[in-house]
């Protein structure tokens, strides 16, 4: 389906996109973002796709967070998806912040109702990449793609990177719900869009879980927590679930940082935002 731009901001040498597009996945228009560098001009460039966290549209990131600052000077695009369906109109779909609009986690819901317009998984790792691939296929290489995230974004990050092996060069996530089956949030997600007593479909959504089956193997993984992070504090990330998995299975290439101070916010975002994309960069240039 064909995008309609509704802003085009030049940015940093190069120009940020608000784009609009009826969706088959979500079966709702879905508004995304993509930063198009300047020697995007003259030459294909590689993608980095950013996933937001609970709450976000497109333009919080892409607004506050400053990844194409570093990634103008890389030479790489990045495409900020939203998070969730919108306007479906759903009974409780407005209800609370960390479930429903703006917090689809990034799973095909497999629960009525949701299952008929919450099918995030199918648009972030197919019908929205295809579509931007194909409408700006003269500006984007289509096989040189990375993905990163924030907090449920993170999440999304992580476990489309290990539920898709070769689809994505390397991943990254700051403050990730790493451990989603056994935090509130997640089980709250799970819980509501894949059912209660599903447990075992949760796992195929978790991080923690994922790993394990990449026995031996090198997740080109960077991982940044902030210390001062109360969601943190509360248990809701569990960074240290997922290292104990990664250890235990052996696998390498996993850097986990703790970031002393950092909250959870667009200032721990946009503080780190360029080590996230120099660590895409490696994979992708």
């Amino acid at each position: 389906m064909p995008f309609e731009t509704k802003a085009t901001i030049a940015t940093f040498g190069g120009k940020l996109l608000k784009l609009s597009h009826e969706s088959s996945s979500t079966k709702t228009p879905m508004d995304v973002n993509l930063y198009l560098p300047p020697v995007s001009k003259t030459k294909k460039v590689p993608v980095l796709i950013f996933l937001s966290g609970l709450t976000c549209t497109p333009q919080n990131c892409s607004e506050k967070g400053f990844f194409h600052a570093a990634a103008s000077e890389a030479g790489i695009a990045v495409l900020y998806p939203d998070t969730s369906p919108r306007g479906a109109d759903l009974p409780g779909e407005t209800d609370s912040w960390d479930f429903g609009a703006g917090a689809g986690f990034y799973v095909n819901a497999t629960q009525e109702p949701w299952s008929k317009h919450y099918q995030m998984e199918s648009y972030v790792t197919r019908e929205l990449p295809e579509a931007i691939f194909a409408e700006f296929g003269d500006r984007l290489d289509a096989a040189r793609v990375s993905i990163t995230g924030h907090s449920m974004g993170g999440h999304g990050a992580l476990t489309l990177f290990l539920k898709n092996p070769g689809k994505y060069r390397s991943v990254s996530a700051l403050a990730p719900i790493s451990n989603p089956s056994r935090c509130p949030w997640g089980e709250k997600a799970f819980g509501g869009y894949l059912g209660k007593d599903q447990r075992d479909e949760w796992a195929k959504h978790d991080a923690t879980e994922l790993v394990k089956g990449w026995a031996g193997k090198e997740v080109p993984a960077l991982i940044d927590v902030g210390t001062g992070d109360n969601f943190y504090k509360q248990g809701q990330l569990l960074p240290e679930n997922l290292e104990k998995a990664v250890k235990e299975a052996g696998v390498k290439g996993v850097e986990v940082r703790y970031q002393e101070d950092y909250d959870h916010s667009y200032f721990f975002i946009s503080t780190f935002a360029a080590d996230h994309v120099k660590h895409a960069a490696k994979y992708l240039l």
